[in-house]
């Protein structure tokens, strides 16, 4: 008899099951999230999708996310157009550089296995 797969989950935030860095790329920020394991980055891969991760910033007047998969460092590389209000020489923003948008996704809650964790 085959042994009965969990099907389990648990609502988590990123920051609990991966790790980010971010930066300013102009009037955009890019943000960097690498998961803590393969099969942590095959759920990430799954759930974290440009539209979410839009959503996610909805405050922030994001007009566009592009998504770029990188598996061979378990990470996917974002894009948040329009994020930085101009950049930092135009922006009022506190964070006109985009250093805290991958501290910011990082809170983005997720399902994983609680296998997994």
């Amino acid at each position: 008899m085959k042994p009965r797969e969990s099907t389990s989950t648990r609502r988590v935030a990123l920051k609990q099951i991966a790790h980010a860095r971010s930066g300013d790329k102009g009037n955009a920020s890019n943000v960097g999230l690498i998961a803590n394991s393969a099969a942590l980055y095959a759920v990430i891969e799954e759930q974290v999708t440009s539209d979410r991760v839009l959503a996610h910033f909805r405050g922030l007047h994001v007009t566009s996310v592009d998504r770029y998969e990188v598996a061979n460092l378990h990470a996917l590389n974002f894009i948040l157009h329009d994020s930085l209000g101009g950049g930092g020489t135009e922006s009022l923003i506190t964070d006109a550089q985009g250093k805290t948008h991958g501290q910011g996704l990082l809170e983005l809650v997720i399902d994983v296995p609680a296998e997994l964790l």
